[in-house]
């Protein structure tokens, strides 16, 4: 249940960054942090791992360490470390809506993999956390939103359901229009009602802040019903609203991410990743050596394996832990 457009967590991101910039010999407690959350989200896992790693067990931060550490994990798709982070951050502070959040989607990515059974049992701690999360903020977009998913696609026995899914729709008006119509456009498309889904995504590229990741989730749609011609022309909407919107950058790394699974227009895809990966927008939604490892491949399909094989050793200079599927369905 990997979802898009992260929340941020107890220290706003963009504070984080800020304080990299903070000069070497200026000693602060929170500099290690602001380190190791730059380096995340530059897509640099190895080195975000290494700093965390350095802080004293007693750091009066803890809790914000284990739960960038669950983040980093997250990215590197090791489902079962990334909860043991979240779970520590959440015991050492449970007050916070973003560390219960990044609990439950670690616990998502873990029952996506598990058995009937247990993914039964972990299925239900999911909605917890959401809940939890959304407790503690009724105003956070992100934890509403991944609980909106969770009751539209959960069968009601562990506590999904569409008029709950509605309900948060609802809330998400008064915090996110753009998010409560695409919540709006996935139940009427899990209803096969495509005529009101359609309506509702572009309804959410009218109401977004950021409209480039609207058009891609427009494309998607698109993609889903296979509308070719369509999906690619909201790609180039996507790309167009990317180009002049500095901070949506990641729609550039999700739209090719489109184009890649329709196998259509590969070296449209490539420019894409490559333009994500020169920009200053990365973020840890969109891991860099991710998008490293995907333009490695459609390098190789362009017939550039030299290419190839210099965005997969740069992939893994980043993160060299990174194994797709190493956490196993069990």
């Amino acid at each position: 249940m990997r979802l898009l457009r992260f929340a941020v967590t107890g220290v706003p991101a963009g504070l984080l960054a800020a304080a990299v910039a903070i000069s070497a010999t200026a000693e602060t407690p929170r500099q290690p942090l602001a380190q190791a959350n730059a380096a995340l989200q530059a897509g640099e896992a190895d080195k975000a791992l290494a700093l965390l790693q350095s802080l004293p067990p007693s750091d009066a931060n803890l809790a914000e360490a284990h739960n960038l550490g669950c983040r980093v994990r997250f990215t590197l798709e090791q489902w079962d470390a990334a909860a043991g982070e979240c779970k520590q951050a959440v015991r050492l502070d449970g007050q916070n809506s973003g560390y219960h959040l990044w609990l439950g989607r670690a616990l998502g990515e873990k029952a996506d993999r598990a058995s009937f059974l247990s993914a039964f049992s972990l299925a239900k701690r999911v909605r917890a956390e959401f809940e939890e999360s959304v407790r503690l903020n009724p105003r956070n977009a992100e934890a509403l939103a991944d609980l909106g998913e969770f009751y539209f696609k959960a069968p009601g026995v562990v506590g999904g359901g569409i008029e709950k899914a509605q309900g948060i729709a609802a809330q998400l008006d008064k915090v996110d229009p753009a998010r409560a119509h695409e919540l709006r456009g996935r139940i009427a498309e899990g209803r096969k009602d495509y005529g009101t889904a359609e309506r509702e995504f572009k309804e959410a590229i009218a109401a977004g802040a950021h409209p480039a990741f609207q058009w891609v989730t427009l494309a998607s749609f698109y993609r889903r019903r296979e509308r070719w011609a369509e999906m690619e022309s909201a790609v180039h909407s996507g790309v167009s609203a990317a180009e002049r919107d500095k901070h949506a950058g990641v729609a550039l790394y999700d739209g090719a991410s489109v184009l890649t699974s329709a196998n259509r227009d590969p070296a449209l895809a490539a420019k894409m990743l490559q333009d994500y990966l020169a920009g200053s927008a990365k973020t840890e939604e969109a891991p860099a050596f991710v998008a490293l490892r995907r333009l490695a491949r459609l390098k190789e399909k362009l017939g550039d394996p030299s290419a190839a094989n210099q965005e997969q050793a740069a992939a893994l200079a980043l993160a060299h832990e990174f194994r797709p599927g190493q956490d196993a369905k069990h």
